[in-house]
């Protein structure tokens, strides 16, 4: 019979157990209603955004209604992933730490000027290069360093000829005149034709052509236009210059929160309009144009558009620039300012399926993979290890008959693949510290003179690494030649890409462009080359000569084994045209995003993916290679260094060759100086990319094979 105490005590416990229960079962049906009840939220917001869709509300307008579309649209792009909380804007996003700056009425805003460029040529300009007002006196802008990656990208901000006041609306306002004539308004033609457009900033926001009508924003605006026949009465087309500019700027004010006000819009409406000089011309127009005064409204009418046509006698072109502002009182918060920029990116769901579509390609290989080394290789392995007598041991066949051969170095510049291979991991490096800094927020991909900058900075601290490398595998090679091998580590890759951009350098500078590098330019990179790359590429040739030999389970026979005639699909080259095809094709949608921000001006910010498919690059070269060498050794071929190397440095040359089906199908250059720029810059872009491949490959099979040859007993 049970005690009292210790029929209390069950009792006790039994209630307990029930509590918990009761509330688990009441705490069950909690997530699932809050999950039911924010679904229903999302839906009710959908329709109700399908319906401001109906009712025709454009999604660039600056007002409540349109910045709420845009929000909607947008959200996913406001996820920064599993290990980032969720980003309340985009702003946030693009510039982190970045905050909020006011404007007291009547201060004066400096407009700053950027570059003039054209996704038809790829060769831009600066703003000053053009016929225009002179440039205000130097003066430090604000958050802009010129680092060396705005030296090389042409990135010069400086002031604009232009005088803005928080909250003071400006009529027309005369800057200056010019004269254009000669070979300039010959130059100022072609940049009409070619549809350059020039960049603006005030507040960090880049300025903005957007209309209401056709649900459309661009940045920047257009140098000028051009008319067919058919719409000037001419018997050729004729080109008009906008010399006028209509800005709004959007604020938002709100005495509660901030004092001042604080710009949340900058857009321009650009006009061409022949202004009445006078008899003064371009000598005397003061203040007092009788055409550009707050009784004239300026606007683009083809009765007063401004021909770039020399007079009948062949007089030069007058030109009076103008402006006037109006400010604009917008709902629009700071914070979602930037959401108008991003409208027509492509969606990240692109993203998503990129990076799904590269991991099923992994998974197949890993598949792959795992049938050999589990199945296939514990097999042969087992099999070769219980061959005991001479007679088993002469019918053996597949990849340990190569054993005595397998780790002789190879016959045909091992100079030349050690330095690649140390190339390539050095890329491999570089590339992985950058996109580090990036998730870590240290490097604004945003600023693109700041993020080239970084690349070559790591790229250079990365020099150890190649030089440690290289000098490895060249030590294994047995050849002892260290000065060779440094120097040729140091100066190879380097040189290959110096001597290409500089040949591109001196048309550059012939065409006057803004990317023309100068001699202080060339200079700080010769600098940067000769006291810091060089010698930390010694460094890791000192380290890397200094160790121990690479270890491997079999000895080198005194005489090489003939390699036996092999299909046409182990052979070099094609061999390695099929190895390359797989890691391209786990990178090649996004390629299209990057090759998009590079050449389109598009905005590419989301650098953990880029993560993510650095791995899943990895991965894939590591197991194709992997994947190859196996098959090559089952068929008696035991020279698998270059080839091991070769089979995914070929996705360089498939990375070319898409760059040439991106030239035809999505740009639209003309002239022969920017084809010739985007062929030399991608040239590079896919040699780096090629040794990096073939770089992780030849590392993958030298291990591969330390692995598999160290499991077998060889007499």
């Amino acid at each position: 019979m049970a005690s009292p105490a210790k029929g209390r005590f069950l009792s006790t416990a039994v209630a307990l157990v029930l509590l918990l229960i009761g509330q688990r079962a009441d705490a069950v049906p909690r997530p699932l209603k809050a999950r039911a009840e924010q679904k229903k939220k999302a839906a009710v917001v959908a329709e109700q955004m399908n319906q401001m869709k109906k009712d025709g509300v454009d999604i660039v307008s600056n007002d409540r209604q349109s910045a709420l579309l845009r929000s909607y649209e947008l959200r996913k792009k406001k996820t920064r992933g599993i290990l980032r909380k969720r980003e309340k804007s985009l702003g946030s996003i693009l510039f982190p730490g970045v905050s909020p700056e006011e404007y007291q009425n009547g201060e004066q805003i400096p407009v700053y000027v950027d570059l003039v460029e054209s996704r038809k040529t790829q060769v831009p300009f600066e703003y000053y290069d053009l016929p225009s007002c002179a440039a205000p006196p130097k003066e430090k802008v604000k958050g802009y360093r010129k680092s060396l990656g705005n030296r090389l990208s042409g990135h010069t901000v400086r002031p604009g000829p232009f005088d803005l006041r928080a909250g003071e609306d400006t009529h027309c306002t005369a800057m200056c005149a010019v004269s254009i004539g000669g070979k300039k308004l010959k130059w100022m033609r072609q940049l009409v034709e070619r549809q350059y457009r020039i960049h603006l900033q005030l507040d960090q926001l880049p300025v903005l052509m957007r209309s209401k009508e056709l649900n459309y924003a661009v940045r920047g605006y257009p140098v000028g236009f051009k008319a067919p026949p058919s719409y000037t009465g001419l018997r050729e087309d004729e080109y008009y210059l906008y010399n006028h500019l209509k800005f709004t700027i959007s604020y938002l004010e709100d005495p509660s929160q901030f004092d001042g006000v604080r710009i949340t819009g900058f857009d321009v409406h650009p006009v061409s309009f022949e202004h009445n000089l006078g008899e003064g011309g371009v000598d005397a127009i003061g203040n007092s144009v009788s055409t550009c005064n707050g009784d004239v409204d300026v606007v683009n009418d083809p009765s007063t558009y401004l021909a770039l046509r020399a007079g009948p006698t062949g007089e030069d072109v007058q030109v009076l620039y103008s402006y006037e502002v109006r400010w604009e009182n917008s709902e629009v918060q700071w914070a979602d300012r930037w959401d108008v920029y991003l409208i027509g990116s492509p969606d990240d769901d692109i993203h998503y399926f990129a990076i799904v579509n590269s991991l099923m390609i992994v998974l197949f290989l890993m598949g792959a993979v795992a049938t050999i080394m589990i199945r296939t290789l514990r097999k042969d392995i087992a099999g070769y290890n219980e061959m005991q007598t001479l007679e088993e041991a002469q019918e053996e066949t597949g990849w340990k008959l190569v054993h005595g051969d397998v780790f002789r170095p190879p016959s045909t510049s091992p100079l030349v693949l050690s330095v690649t291979v140390g190339t390539g991991a050095q890329l491999a490096t570089a590339f992985f510290l950058v996109l580090l800094c990036a998730i870590l927020r240290l490097v604004n991909p945003m600023k693109k003179g700041q993020a080239l900058t970084a690349i070559l900075i790591l790229y250079v601290l990365s020099g150890t690494v190649s030089g440690y490398v290289s000098s490895r595998i060249y030590k294994f090679c047995g050849s002892s030649d260290w000065k060779a091998n440094t120097i040729a580590t140091a100066v190879a890759f380097p040189g290959l890409l110096v001597g290409m951009f500089m040949i591109l350098n001196i048309f550059l500078g012939i065409a006057g462009a803004a990317t023309h590098a100068h001699f202080g330019t060339v200079l700080l990179m010769f600098l940067l080359w000769v006291c810091l790359s060089t010698p930390l590429v010694m460094i890791g040739s000192y380290f890397g000569f200094r160790a121990e030999n690479i270890e491997v389970p079999t000895k080198a026979k005194q005489i090489a084994r003939i390699v036996p005639e092999q299909p046409a699909y182990a052979s070099m080259p094609w061999s390695a045209l099929i190895g390359g095809i797989l890691p391209f094709g786990s990178v090649c949608i996004e390629l299209f995003f990057i090759m998009s921000a590079l050449w389109l001006h598009q905005y590419f910010y989301m650098m953990g993916l880029l993560m993510i498919v650095l791995f899943i690059l990895v991965s894939t070269c590591s197991m194709v290679s992997v994947v190859m060498c196996y098959l090559q050794l089952c068929g008696e071929d035991h020279r698998w260094w270059w080839k091991s190397f070769w089979n995914c440095a070929t996705a360089g040359v498939y990375l070319f060759l898409y760059s040439l089906w991106f030239l035809s199908s999505k740009l639209d250059l003309v002239g022969t100086l920017p084809i010739a720029v985007y062929l030399t810059y991608m040239s590079m872009i896919s040699i780096a990319f090629g040794m990096l491949c073939g770089s992780v490959g030849f590392l993958s099979c030298l291990a591969f094979c330390q692995r598999i040859y160290g499991a077998v007993k060889v007499d």
